[in-house]
Formats: structure tokens, C-alpha cells, sequence
């Protein structure tokens, strides 16, 4: 049985056609680039794409009976309100009055971005330097390419995958029934036809030239590479023990870093990777800092060496520390030659992150 998505097309990475101070014209290429779009967009900004209104001069009566006003399709800008993104999923959507359009300027219209769409986002007064540092983020994330993150237990096999943004279950295989209890050579010819299941799906499914990292608690993962080498897979591939199955393997790969060259230059690794140092530091009494009170004395005394920070919390307008605003303390931080990280919660470390306020330092002393 195979549940999940049946794609394993996350997109290629944002394209930016063009860049002014004021505006940017960008096309989107992957579902990490919607999570960047939405971070993005703030109430007073405008987008504008291609969209589809009813024209309402198209309509009347025909026959006794109301004719439906044609849809049109047409360019429209919209200054935002509001934005809805569900975590990986293929569409971001926009809300906002129509500021530019063929018809109905001052009405309400809602945006549906897909992948492959271009739009154009304008900031009145031009980008705060967190956009652009986001936005450069997802150009450089998307050079690194996707990595696959096969979990094979004895009877369930669990297909992930790596963004720059965060960890995304795309489909599941479960085994039922292995032959009658003692049958061993029935449960193995069960066993066998269920990795070849597997391997068939993941043969239609991934790019031949993706990475893949197999883990698991058992052996059966290194069956699952023979299977997949006997198949004619040469990607690159790593079979990787965990303790455990399921998306605590997953995380444990990622957590502990056990995929070596493969994943080591990846972003989200690497945020990974400095979150989890801000729990040993956390742990041991060494040089970190959360809570607003901490945070704020540590910033402004220029001891901050990176802030680890939620990108959602970045931009909330009502979101301070200790008075100040989120963005101006992340200006601080850097310039004191600090590095600010903006982190998504679409991970284990990222919700922890979330248990301590949405922020957390590494510091170059104890203050």
C-alpha cells in the first residue's frame, strides 16, 4: 500500500527576472520559494500576476434566463492583506483589494500562486535588507539541489525529502501480511515483492540524478540498496543505521548529522546544526541566550555571534524584545558583525525553537 504524494517535483528554485529597488519580478520554481514568497509579503506590499476575473459586461439575459459573465483573463496588481500557506503544500494563497486591473480596481481578489508562476512584489519604499537576505538565501538553497531520505523498516518504507526549508514526507509503502508464520521462504518472496514495489515507485518518481540517503534500524536498508543498484540506480546513495524508525529516524540523520558530504553543505543541516549547538551550549552552561531579557543585553552589548531567530517572528509587527523591534535587533547583530539566521519551523529544532520564544544566540562570551 502507498500513501502520500506521487511527485517528487519540488520545483528548481526561485528565479529573479528582475530586481529594482522597489520592485521584484520573480518566478517561482519550488514549494521552499512559496514559504520565501509569503515571508515576503507584509499588509501595504503589491503583488501582481496573471489572474482571472468575470466580467461582468460579458453577462445578461438570454432566453428569460441570466447568462454567466465570462472569465478573463488579465494582469492583476493587488496591495496585500492577508496570505495563506499550508506547509509544503503547492499553492500560496493572496489576499487583497485590486489596486491595478483591466475592472474592478478597489474590489477584493485573492491570488492563487502555483509553481512556474511569475509575479512582481513591490515595497513601497524599497526591501528591508532581511528580504534581501532571504531572498538571496533561497537563490543559493536551490543550487544545492534536493536530497531523497528513503526510511525503510521491515514492513514500511517512508519517502522524504530535504529542502532548504524544512523535511517533507512525500509518500509511504506499508507491507501487509508476510506469508504464515514459520514460512520462511513465503515471508521472504513477500518481502522481496514489496521492495520491488518500492524500487518501481521510486524509479518513476525521483530524478536519476538526485541523492539519495537510506536509513533504518535493521539490515533491511541495505536490501533496499541492493535492490535499488540491481534496478540500475547510480545516484549517489548512503546507507545510514539509525536507532530508530519512522520520522524520528529522519530527524536523527539530520540531527546528528550521520549523512556526512551528502548533506553537509545543505542549508537546512546546517541550521540544524547550529540549533542543536544552542541546546548543548544550553545544557552545559555555555554561551547562549533567550528570553527577551537575556537576548536584548547581549545584543546591544554586541556579544551576539549568531541569532537564531524564527522568520515569521522577524517580520510580526507586534512581536518586540524588551521594546525594540525584532528587525532592529537583528540590525544590531549585525553590526556588531553578527550573523542573523532566519529559521524555519518546518522541523524538530524548529518547533523546539518555538519552546523557547522563537529566538536563541550563540555568544562569543557568557554575558
Amino acid at each position: 500500500m502507498k500513501t502520500g504524494t506521487s511527485s517528487a517535483c519540488l520545483g528548481e528554485g526561485m528565479d529573479v527576472l528582475a530586481k529594482d529597488h522597489d520592485a521584484w519580478r520573480l518566478r517561482i520554481g519550488s514549494v521552499d520559494d512559496l514559504w520565501v514568497l509569503q515571508r515576503l509579503l507584509r499588509p501595504g506590499m503589491s503583488v501582481g500576476m496573471l489572474g482571472e476575473r468575470r466580467d461582468q459586461t460579458t453577462g445578461g439575459d438570454e432566453g428569460g434566463r441570466a447568462k454567466q459573465a465570462e472569465r478573463k483573463k488579465m494582469w492583476i496588481q493587488l496591495t496585500v492583506q492577508t496570505s495563506e500557506h499550508r506547509t509544503f503544500s503547492d499553492t500560496l494563497r493572496v489576499h487583497g483589494i485590486i489596486d491595478q486591473a483591466p475592472i474592478d480596481v478597489g474590489m477584493h481578489h485573492t491570488h492563487i500562486v502555483e509553481l512556474r508562476d511569475e509575479v512582481v512584489v513591490t515595497s513601497p519604499g524599497g526591501f528591508h535588507k532581511l528580504d534581501h537576505d532571504l531572498l538571496e538565501e533561497s537563490v543559493q538553497a536551490a543550487k544545492q539541489g534536493q536530497v531523497a531520505l528513503l526510511v525503510v523498516e521491515g514492513d514500511e518504507i517512508i519517502l522524504f525529502f530535504i529542502t532548504g526549508r524544512g523535511l517533507r514526507e512525500s509518500a509511504t509503502w506499508t507491507m501487509r501480511g508476510g506469508g504464515k508464520r514459520g514460512d520462511a521462504r513465503q515471508s521472504q518472496s513477500v518481502a522481496a515483492s514489496f521492495r520491488a514495489t518500492v524500487v518501481e515507485g521510486l524509479t518513476q518518481q525521483l530524478d536519476p540524478e538526485m541523492p539519495m540517503v537510506i536509513c533504518g534500524p535493521g539490515k533491511a536498508r541495505d536490501r533496499v540498496l541492493d535492490d535499488l543498484k540491481a534496478a540500475g540506480h547510480r545516484r549517489h546513495m548512503v546507507s545510514i543505521a539509525t536507532s530508530m524508525g519512522g520520522r524520528g529516524a529522519a530527524n536523527e540523520v539530520l540531527r546528528e548529522g550521520l549523512a556526512g558530504n551528502v548533506l553537509s553543505e545543505h542549508r537546512m543541516v546546517q541550521e540544524i546544526a547550529l540549533l542543536e549547538q544552542a541546546w548543548q551550549r544550553l545544557s552545559t552552561g555555555g554561551a547562549v541566550a533567550y528570553g527577551e531579557a537575556a537576548l536584548a543585553q547581549a545584543i546591544n552589548e554586541g556579544a551576539v555571534e549568531t541569532l537564531l531567530i524564527d522568520a515569521n517572528l522577524l517580520r510580526d509587527p507586534d512581536a518586540t524584545c524588551e521594546g525594540g523591534s525584532w528587525q532592529d535587533m537583528a540590525a544590531t547583530v549585525e553590526s556588531f558583525s553578527g550573523t542573523v539566521i532566519q529559521c524555519s519551523v518546518d522541523h524538530d529544532a524548529g518547533e523546539q525553537l518555538m519552546g523557547f520564544g522563537g529566538a536563541i544566540a550563540l555568544l562569543r562570551y557568557s554575558v
